[in-house]
Parts: structure tokens; sequence; C-alpha cells
């Protein structure tokens, strides 16, 4: 190829500005050449990334996470070609490097073990599809578990973002090495238990129906299986349920249901006269003497007779106030 007599000047020109390094030239030409190949071999490489994404994602034979596996495949295998044909434009001879080459490499492999232990990590995750995009995932780091949904894997991470839109980034080897809840890796249905406490004296067969009646009335609670009404336990003076229904949108949050299905059944209860025990508290007192225990039951007798009068007054005052008459509204 014949080049133009002004630009074969021009590229001596500017190769005249530099210096040597033993037989090597390093000019201001060489230097614009170094910047151009990295530049080619940077764009070739996000062009060749591109189009692997854009073919593996017009294949409807693979499910999302065969063609996330073969984009990524395919993306190293494009860095890479791009890297070696790189320093092959450059002239690098690599042969010079190979006394130096074994310590590199392990600099390298100490470096970079981690980077190279998600990398893998990651590849096999999506090779045995135990984590897909789209999941809902529960990770225990030994302090807290994190609950959310798997949006993206990444070569480094898994992007899991929360229901109150926190996103977390989880190495790709904390899930390899770690126990992980995966709530939709082959059904997405999750059952939510609902705890609901009564009185004894409570129609438990009114009771079922209601808790039932309720658990449907929530747009999120499947029909099948259907919600289901144990009996859990009879202490106290109250019937102890458990109100177990299930959702296949867990991504959706589960207080949510639960909120639902309370506010619902709180409205059936108050309709058909159920009402919620207040909580109660048995005290044991042993071993005191007989006049200690008239001496406690005394004081108890006297401070709620005070209580009495303090909110009578307190009525009276009121209704003076007001100029209505206590206990009366209107």
């Amino acid at each position: 190829m014949i080049l133009p007599r002004d630009f074969t000047e021009l590229v001596a020109s500017l190769d005249r500005i530099g210096f040597d390094i033993g037989t090597h030239r390093v000019s201001v030409w060489s230097g614009f050449m170094v910047f151009v190949v990295l530049l080619g071999v940077f764009l070739f490489a996000r062009l060749g990334s591109r189009m692997a994404r854009w073919g593996f994602r017009r294949i409807s034979q693979f499910d999302p996470t065969q063609q996330l596996l073969g984009e990524k495949l395919v993306s190293i295998g494009v860095w890479s070609l791009a890297v070696f044909v790189g320093i092959d434009l450059l002239g690098i001879d690599l042969t010079a490097l190979a006394v130096f080459s074994g310590a590199f490499g392990l600099a390298i492999g100490f470096g970079l073990q981690k980077t190279f232990g998600n990398l893998i990590s990651g590849i096999i995750l999506l090779m045995d599809r135990s984590i897909k995009p789209g999941d809902v995932i529960a990770v225990n780091d030994g302090t807290a578990s994190t609950i959310g949904q798997v949006k993206k894997i990444g070569i480094r991470a898994v992007s899991v973002t929360t229901r109150d839109k926190k996103e977390y980034l989880i190495p790709n080897e904390i899930l390899m090495t770690t126990q992980v809840e995966n709530w939709s890796y082959s059904s997405r249905e999750v059952r939510i238990k609902v705890p609901v406490v009564v009185p004894a004296s409570t129609d438990i067969d009114l009771a079922d129906r209601l808790m039932r009646e309720a658990a449907h009335a929530c747009a999120r609670v499947l029909d099948q299986p259907p919600a289901s009404v144990w009996l859990t336990d009879i202490a106290g003076g109250t019937l102890k349920f458990e109100i177990q229904i299930w959702i296949n949108d867990p991504e959706d949050g589960l207080g949510n249901v639960r909120s639902d299905v309370l506010k619902k059944l709180w409205a059936l209860f108050g309709e058909h006269g159920i009402a919620i025990p207040p909580p109660q508290q048995d005290v044991n007192v042993k071993g005191l003497p007989p006049e200690w225990l008239a001496k406690m039951a005394g004081a108890i007798t006297i401070d709620a007779d005070k209580r009495e009068e303090n909110d009578d007054e307190t009525g009276e005052d009121d209704a003076e106030d007001t100029g209505k008459a206590p206990g009366r509204t209107g």
C-alpha cells in the first residue's frame, strides 16, 4: 500500500519526537498507535458483547438463564480474543516475559483469587440453574437473613432487591458456600401462617368459618391449595388458631398479606360479636405468711378504689367544663 507523501512525512515527524530505550523507540507516533489499538480493542470487545447479547435474546428456545449463560461465555471469549489481537498489533513479545511469568502468574493468582472464584461461581450458578433472575431467595450470613428478588446475575455478584427497594450485591462465591433459601426454585407457591387468639367461649365452627372467609377475601391468596385453619393450643381461657394460606407472588411481600387477612377478620369478628381476649398474666405467690398476703390484697383493693374515685372526679370535672352529664354524649 502506497501512502501519500504528506502522511509519510507526518509519521516521520511524529516519530522523531521521542527517545530510545534499548532497541525500542518511544515517540509521539508510537504512543498514538498504542492509543488507537487500545481504543479499537475496547470498541471491538464492547460491540462483540452487545451483538452476543442481542443474538442470544432472540433465541426463543433458550430460557432467560441459558441466554444469560451463553451471553457471558461469548463475552469472555470476545474480550480474550480482543486482548490477544491487541497484543499482536502492538508487537509485544511475550516470550521476553518468560522468566517472570511464573512469579507474575503466582502473584495474579493470589491477588485475583476471589475475583476468579466469583467468576467461576457465577458460571456454575447459571449452568445448574439453582438461582435464576426473578427468583425470591433468602440468604443467611449468620447474623441476619436477607430476603429479596434476584434482578441480575453478574460476573462478580448477584443483585438482590428487597421489598424496601434496597439492592444488595451478594458475591457469587457466598451463594455457593452458604445456605440459601430459594422460595421459587421448583414452585413459586409459598405458605404463610397467621396466628389468631379468641376467647375459649367462642363457637369454634363460627370462628373457623370466619377465618377462612377472611383468608379468601384477600386477592393474593390462592384458592388452590385452599386456606386451612388449625387449632394449635387451648390455654389460659383462650383458643389459639393458625390460618395457613398460600400465595404465588412472594416477591410482593408477606407482611401485607397477613395485614389484609387480619383487617378483614377484625371486621368479621366485630359483626358476629367475637371479642379479642386481653392479655392475661397469672402470678403465683408461694411461701409467704398469710398476714402478708392479706396486706397485699388490701393494698390492691385500696389502689383500685382510689382509681375509681379519680375516674369519677375526672368525669364530673369534664361534665362541668363541657356542660354535659357524665357518662353521656351528644
